[in-house]
């Protein structure tokens, strides 16, 4: 059991519902802004203004460089952030209306439409600069439940508010994107999308400002001496719960990668849906996640992280055959959706945690709390996989001969879609159970170094304002 006292450290912990709400408002709008733009800028450039799937390829392949360098070095430097108001809630708070910015500006080339050369440079200006924003406050959004809970309950309750909330803004964005952006019929751009995604973007930048006011910080952190940035990722590298976390990681996002951008083309071209009823595939997928995702939360104390990240994998692959094989029609494709809906609203739900438990053990190494700098390090592995599926669900529809100039295509084209966005995912997602297998933190003997872990937490708060009260008395006399 995680709520117990042991060594007089009580882990019953409770985290405000304020707390709670503002970071899910924050991490929401981080989260949604980055799934329009990575999810459905392919689709925008490739089928609304052309762009050929060899230039589209080039431009994530060439992304991917800036995709890796930028996040280790955004995830070290935040680290050693010190200011009035934390380490973390600067980056949020003033970097909300740039961030905004950054997603206005991919909706809008400015340079020659008519160049397949100059679109492609469009294309990747747009995703380095949106992306330097999306690093700057995703490490912290991300990281941010290591820093503000420690038990697993505590962390998967705050996640699953998170996940709510997140999800409830989701589905409206995602629902307004993809009825706006998929139409059969016609490959001319929807005259609402762009001022409907300059409202997205300014309300999730305002949300997220509101948002930075009611987030938690451990302040014993900032006084702590940081390790150097090649001490830093060596040490990270050093810890095998990371390495073999990652390692499905990486799987798993080239799996989202494919079915987030692919789930596009699959509801334009195959189930043969635009305008409104195009978002409805999305709505259901994601508000059957939402709903699974409070099941599965209650499931957590039970049956432990690793074993919900293990289930949600092996369900997943099920889901994706099973789609691969009745996601023809659309009848098919809403009951398919529904029942992978719960392998992977058990991954998300346990994937955070799971991470901030690896940040956990890191300190019982070597004494630092590090959440930014492991988010750094992992989007610096993990991200290129972004890259990756764009790129194979591209070579995989231009080889089954899909043409974006056509708003009918052929039979064998089909088939390629419904490979890249169910079949290649069941692989992977059998691949990702493989692999978790072999993840070492759980069971008892976790619980008790968390339990001293917890202990440490307490010594080192009580010494940070006791020094705060010395302080005090100093300026008082």
């Amino acid at each position: 059991m995680v709520e117990k006292k042991s060594q007089n450290v009580n882990l019953k912990e409770k985290l405000p519902i304020t707390n709670k709400i503002g970071y899910s408002f924050v991490n929401m709008s981080s989260n949604l802004l980055s799934l329009i733009v990575f999810t459905s800028i392919t689709f925008f450039y490739n089928v609304k203004f052309g762009l050929s799937k060899d230039y589209i390829s080039i431009a994530w392949l060439i992304f991917a460089f800036w995709n890796a360098i930028n996040d280790p070095i955004f995830g070290i430097l935040e680290e050693k952030t010190k200011t009035k108001i934390g380490r973390r809630i600067p980056y949020i708070r003033y970097g909300a209306p740039i961030y905004t910015a950054a997603f206005i500006f991919c909706w809008y080339p400015f340079f020659d439409m008519n160049s397949q050369v100059l679109l492609c440079l469009n294309l990747i200006l747009s995703l380095a600069i949106f992306d330097t924003m999306f690093t700057i406050i995703g490490l912290v959004a991300y990281s941010l439940p290591a820093e503000m809970t420690f038990t697993a309950k505590a962390r998967t309750n705050l996640i699953l508010y998170s996940t709510i909330i997140g999800g409830i803004g989701t589905i409206i964005g995602n629902f307004i994107m993809a009825s706006l952006l998929l139409n059969s019929e016609s490959s001319a751009l929807d005259p609402y999308f762009r001022p409907a995604m300059i409202i997205i973007g300014v309300v999730c930048g305002v949300l997220m400002f509101i948002g930075s006011y009611y987030l938690k910080e451990n302040e014993y952190t900032q006084r702590e001496e940081t390790l150097s940035i090649v001490a830093s990722i060596t040490e990270t590298f050093k810890n095998k719960a990371f390495i073999i976390f990652e390692a499905a990681a990486i799987l798993f996002i080239i799996l989202q990668t494919l079915l987030g951008t692919g789930l596009l083309y699959y509801i334009n071209y195959v189930l043969g849906l635009s305008g409104f009823a195009a978002g409805f595939p999305s709505l259901v997928l994601y508000l059957a996640m939402l709903l699974f995702s409070i099941i599965i939360n209650a499931l957590v104390p039970k049956f432990g992280l690793k074993k919900i990240l293990l289930y949600g994998a092996i369900w997943g692959a099920g889901s994706f055959l099973l789609l691969y094989f009745i996601g023809q029609t659309t009848e098919g494709g809403y009951i398919g959706l529904i029942i992978l809906s719960f392998g992977l609203a058990a991954i998300v739900l346990s994937s955070q945690a799971i991470f901030a438990d690896i940040v956990d053990y890191d300190e019982v190494k070597t004494g630092k709390r590090r959440e930014t700098t492991y988010s750094g390090i992992q989007a610096l592995i993990t991200k290129p996989s972004i890259s990756i599926g764009n790129a194979l669900l591209m070579l995989i529809l231009g080889s089954y001969g899909f043409d974006e100039n056509i708003a009918v295509q052929s039979e064998s084209a089909k088939s390629g879609i419904m490979i890249a966005v169910f079949l290649i995912p069941a692989i992977i997602s059998i691949l990702c159970v493989v692999i978790a297998k072999f993840y070492p933190l759980y069971g008892p003997k976790w619980q008790e170094t968390k339990l001293n872990l917890a202990k440490i937490h307490q010594e080192k708060e009580k010494s940070y304002f006791e020094s705060k009260l010395k302080l005090g008395d100093s300026s008082d006399k």
